[in-house]
């Protein structure tokens, strides 16, 4: 079974109740409904053979409660039924973006934000559709069109009841052919609003290096043609769609012309009466209704079988592989359900890393990022990484991390395999500061304790300060309470930085690694935060990765990486005297200060 229809057969045992009392109101709205036609006839035949007035206000209050009664009892099941949808969209939009936040960093890499924007938005809204205008409407015109049809056989005419079911079989082919068509089309239709959703992502994100290079016009130009795609895919599905009303219309049009031609002879005839006439008009147009909208029924089927495949892929997408199963964690570090949600309560993992012979290529691809990596680092111990653009520090990171899967005996922490600690776990005990500073648009607090408010002003303001960028918020006029705009683009590069580090230092973390997290900032604050840092790292490990030697001359170990391998390791002195590639990056870069400082003198 797929695991999207599994999720909806979940949800509908849930609210099992909601959707029996829905169908059993459906069911007697229909039968009323239905009835409501003989009714007209009778007051149709009771004027016409001049019947006593009692008898026909008899009739015409049966009719006239009929309705009311029908009404009452239409909206009851549309409040049950139609409106039990909206809790449907909630629940798969809920379960789709929990599903999300389980999936692998290799997941994202893949797809792209418009993609995903689309299946949270689109496709579920195809999905309610289905169970709201799609379900009840088939369900409604089943039972009116059986009930209308055995009464009009019953106690009118069967050959008049044929002629008037004798277009179905016809629109029933006509469905049968276009189905596919329909899906297919809309699944275009899809991607092309997840292009359409992708690109205005895109733009916005970037929108500064657009306006920097001028490519305004450009991009509106490229945007058109996506705009314009989205057109044709939509007119593509319309004209398959469409088909159906107006040959629906054409067909019971031409029944209808039959009827009125053969059914006023009956009544001439005196074979049925004025009454079976008005009644068998009215059943006539109730059973065109359902008909005549079997294509949107359709096309709102058939787009939602669509979405529900394109969800399923998602849903089908193995999340991050975490321990055995929810017990390892509380076999191994003796956590229950509410430690387990609760960062606070959450095991404390020694600091200790040892590395084996690893290597790592990413998912898909062949080559080798990282090539045998050896490593050792004592609880408390500082290990410095070097190397150029490419040469595999930031994926070694990455991988205690586990955003990216490795397999067993190569990673340990704490003594134990990393694959045997829960991610929540793992990632709890890790400070984690990323290249790509990432804040949220909120406040700077917000940012600082990441929506968890266990922590108090007092931890907040001391993970600023150790961070160096304390001074600089309190002199923003809202403090700790300051906005940042959206990815915190209304702070400067290297106070970015500073509340990211801040972030991982109030987690009070076993381990805490720094991604060149100290590129933006000048050279004196540069040193300032080493101060704190050092502070900081007593008692804890650290990984301090960077591409200047100042920032990782002081660490207890230098590795220095080129294309996946770790070529030189050992102190900033042993280093040195090695004369190698760490001794000529820091003659480059004490080079790089002279030339400055000889070219300031100058100005």
């Amino acid at each position: 079974m797929m695991k999207t229809t599994q999720l909806l057969w979940e949800f509908i045992k849930q609210f099992k109740w909601r959707y029996i009392i829905g169908i059993i109101v459906l069911f007697v709205t229909s039968f009323i409904s239905s009835m409501i036609p003989k009714i007209m006839g009778y007051v149709t035949d009771s004027i016409n053979d001049r019947m006593p007035a009692s008898v026909t206000n008899r009739y015409l209050l049966i009719l006239v409660a009929a309705t009311v009664g029908a009404f009452v009892l239409r909206f009851t099941w549309r409040y049950f039924l139609v409106g039990n949808n909206r809790y449907l969209e909630c629940y798969l939009r809920e379960k789709l973006f929990a599903h999300m936040q389980t999936l692998p960093a290799s997941f994202y890499d893949n797809n792209k934000t418009g993609d995903l924007i689309a299946y949270a938005i689109n496709d579920i809204q195809a999905i309610r559709r289905v169970f709201g205008f799609g379900f009840t409407s088939i369900l409604d015109g089943l039972v009116v069109n059986t009930i209308s049809i055995i009464i009009m056989v019953r106690t009118i005419n069967p050959i008049l009841t044929l002629m008037a079911i004798a277009p179905a079989p016809l629109i029933v082919m006509i469905i049968y052919l276009l189905r596919k068509k329909i899906r297919e089309r809309f699944g275009a239709v899809q991607k092309a609003f997840a292009q359409i959703s992708g690109k205005v992502q895109e733009n916005i994100s970037g929108i500064r290096v657009i306006k920097a290079f001028a490519q305004e016009e450009e991009e509106v130009q490229d945007f058109l043609r996506y705009n314009q795609a989205r057109v044709d895919t939509q007119m593509s599905l319309t004209r398959v769609s469409a088909v159906l009303g107006p040959v629906t219309q054409l067909t019971f049009g031409i029944s209808t012309v039959l009827f009125i031609i053969y059914g006023s002879g009956l009544v001439a005839r005196g074979v049925i009466s004025l009454g079976d006439y008005v009644a068998f008009s009215s059943y006539i147009m109730v059973i065109m209704g359902p008909i005549v909208s079997i294509g949107r029924v359709i096309e709102v089927w058939q787009r939602g079988l669509a979405s529900i495949q394109r969800l399923d892929r998602i849903f089908c997408e193995k999340s991050e592989k975490d321990a055995e199963n929810a017990l390892a964690a509380v076999s191994l570090f003796g956590l229950n359900d509410e430690a387990r949600d609760d960062s606070t309560e959450i095991e404390r993992l020694k600091g200790d890393i040892v590395i084996k012979d690893l290597t790592f290529a990413y998912p898909g691809t062949d080559k080798k990022v990282l090539q045998d990596i050896n490593l050792e680092i004592r609880e408390g111990e500082t290990l410095g990484i070097l190397g150029r653009t490419g040469s595999g520090k930031t994926t070694l990171v990455n991988l205690l991390l586990r955003l990216y899967e490795v397999e067993d005996g190569h990673i340990f922490i704490g003594g134990r395999d990393i694959n045997r600690i829960p991610l929540k776990v793992l990632r709890e005990n890790i400070g984690y500061v990323p290249q790509d500073n990432f804040l949220f648009s909120t406040t700077i607090k917000n940012n600082i304790e990441f929506f968890k408010p266990i922590y108090s002003d007092r931890q907040i303001e001391q993970a600023a300060k150790m961070a160096g960028i304390y001074d600089e918020i309190m002199s923003f006029p809202e403090g700790f309470d300051t906005i940042v705009g959206e990815r915190g683009v209304t702070l400067s590069g290297g106070q970015k930085q500073r509340v990211s580090i801040a972030r991982a230092i109030i987690k009070d973390p076993s381990i805490l690694i720094l991604d060149d997290s100290l590129s933006a900032v000048d050279t004196k604050t540069e040193q300032k935060i080493l101060e704190n840092l050092r502070n900081v790292l007593k008692g804890r490990t650290g990984i301090v990765i960077s591409h200047r030697v100042s920032v990782v001359r002081y660490c207890d170990h230098i590795i220095f990486m080129d294309e996946g391998r770790i070529i030189e390791r050992g102190t900033h002195e042993e280093l040195m005297r090695l004369k190698g590639a760490y001794y000529n990056l820091y003659r480059s870069q004490i080079e790089q200060v002279e030339d400055n400082l000889l070219l300031q003198g100058r100005g």
